[in-house]
């Protein structure tokens, strides 16, 4: 028998003090934290790249455009949000800068220049700079010249530009030229970068390169060359005479002279303009031609009329239904509250510019549902009459927004303790007392801000406006692209962005004026909302 190895236990091990397990929490902590650190360090390194990288290149392409100041900008704002997310420390910034920059661009930017644009007479025939203008009218105005001879020319094209290759009729020498480079001598055909155009590729781009127009030299009176068929360019020059010396522009065929008198276009003595012009500052005269032209104050004035009433009258009327609408389904007594409710909430789920486009053909004069169904088919003009189009405004618009009322209503009649409606039958007041002296002015406590937000919503319901009736009937009278159902916001659209001629100064006047009415509005109506909480 073999005898059996007992194994002595080992001793134990002596348990560490406390001074000993601070420092291997310390450690460890210390570890987890470089860790995490070198991944955060790693993160911060690629979105700062990331960002860096957007910089330089909208720097680069704002240089090349000659905007100095945004450049600048966008490089202060770049070296500032390395130094927030580089620099120690800086917590509560490296949170909020996010939000900043967005805010700045997204707010602060958008109010400066649009208030920048209402001093200036940007829009139609006036977008560029001066030097733009004079080249644009040159090129406008250009005729062939009749003893030109043909250049047999190549077409080529780089970064998505064209130019033209011409050969001296005498000595051979290839010169290249574009819209924007006169001729010049072309020293390496191969090593240029320029590719040369096949037939199919010309015949696919015939109308930019028809277009085409090469000053001949620095001087644009000296004509410029263009082709029909892209193998023959023949000399074209204006009929208007740029003389920048005395800063005119002569119309050759006719001999009138056209002045630069700070209008922003070259202007006769007559007052007749050529257009294309410039932009420039104008100081306050959109505001005033806002309110002393008589062909725009007049349906300025209309259009400002309506649209308050189109706002008082929507909330108005969406308040009073949805409010009805949530004392009866807030009775106990009512079965099946849930369903009807659920029903009832289903306009607010559809978006509105969808709805606004079904009502639109629904209200068709002559295969709308409304006129064809509803009303027996009568012939009713809808959204061709002035008055009637906007009844159909009124009408749309309530149906999208009294699920919204009925929702606020409900809550806030549901909030109104029973106590107190409850002591007020003990007093032995009636159910139209209770809700005139006790529901009513508790729940315009509650609902009285979010009116005056409602006010402010409809005020500026663009969408609903321009989905149902563009705007219209159009006014005959008008210097400006207005209608009848038009609020400031949708004028404000088609005067900037509607139609040939696009003011975006007088738009941007509008929206300034806009701004402050909704303002003062809703400055003085928060005002009688603090009242109407101190008198309950």
């Amino acid at each position: 028998m073999t005898t059996p190895t007992l194994e002595h236990p080992s001793p134990p091990q002596p348990a560490p003090d406390r001074a000993t397990l601070r420092r291997r929490r310390r450690a460890e902590a210390w570890a987890e934290a470089a860790a995490a650190g070198w991944k955060v360090w790693l993160v911060k390194i690629v979105a700062l790249g990331i960002i860096d990288a957007l910089a330089i290149y909208a720097v680069l392409v704002l240089i090349t455009q000659q905007q100095w100041l945004i450049a600048a900008l966008v490089v202060v704002g770049a070296v500032a949000i390395n130094a927030v997310y580089l620099v120690p420390g800086l917590l509560p910034a490296k949170y909020l800068t996010p939000g900043l920059v967005f805010l700045l661009i997204f707010q602060v930017f958008v109010v400066i220049y649009t208030v920048y644009i209402a001093f200036t007479n940007y829009g139609s025939g006036h977008i560029s700079t001066k030097e733009d203008a004079v080249s644009s009218l040159l090129q406008q105005s250009q005729t062939r010249v009749p003893d030109s001879p043909a250049y047999p020319v190549d077409i080529l094209e780089q970064a998505g530009q064209f130019f033209l290759l011409v050969p001296d009729p005498d000595t051979g020498e290839l010169s290249v030229g574009g819209a924007e480079l006169p001729l010049e001598p072309l020293d390496d055909p191969e090593g240029s970068g320029f590719t040369v155009l096949d037939f199919p590729a010309i015949i696919a781009n015939q109308g930019e390169i028809g277009a085409l127009a090469v000053p001949l030299s620095d001087d644009p009176n000296d004509g410029y060359l263009r082709t029909t068929d892209g193998s023959n360019a023949y000399v074209f020059t204006s009929s208007l005479e740029w003389d920048e010396g005395a800063d005119t522009m002569t119309d050759t065929t006719t001999g009138v002279v056209y002045r630069d008198i700070g209008t922003g276009a070259f202007t006769a003595d007559d007052g007749t303009e050529i257009l294309p012009g410039w932009q420039v500052w104008v100081g306050g005269d959109n505001f005033v031609r806002a309110f002393a032209t008589e062909s725009i104050r007049g349906p300025f004035v209309a259009v400002l009329i309506w649209t308050f009433v189109f706002a008082v009258l929507s909330v108005a009327t969406t308040f009073v239904l949805g409010l009805f609408l949530a004392i009866v389904f807030n009775d106990p007594r009512m079965k099946s509250k849930k369903f009807y409710r659920t029903i009832l909430i289903l306009p607010y789920a559809f978006p509105a510019f969808l709805s606004a486009l079904v009502w639109a053909g629904m209200f068709n004069q002559d295969f709308g549902f409304i006129n064809q169904v509803l009303l027996g088919g009568a012939p009713i003009p809808w959204l061709l009459d002035p008055t009637l189009a906007k009844v159909a405004i009124l009408i749309v618009n309530l149906w999208l927004g009294f699920p919204y009322m009925f929702l606020v209503c409900t809550g806030a009649l549901q909030s109104i303790p029973d106590d107190i409606q409850e002591a007020g039958r003990v007093d032995g007041a009636g159910v139209w007392q209770i809700f005139r002296h006790i529901k009513f002015p508790l729940l315009l406590v509650s609902v009285a801000p979010l009116l005056i937000a409602s006010f402010a919503f409809n005020f500026n319901n663009f969408n609903l406006v321009y989905m149902l009736t563009g705007g219209g009937p159009r006014f005959a009278d008008a210097a400006i692209n207005v209608g009848s159902t038009d609020i400031l916001i949708s004028m404000v659209y088609k005067v900037a962005f509607v139609g040939a001629n696009r003011d975006y100064g007088l738009a941007s006047a509008f929206s300034i004026i806009i701004f402050v009415l909704v303002a003062v509005i809703s400055y003085v109506s928060f005002r009688q909302t603090k009242v109407l909480e101190e008198l309950n």
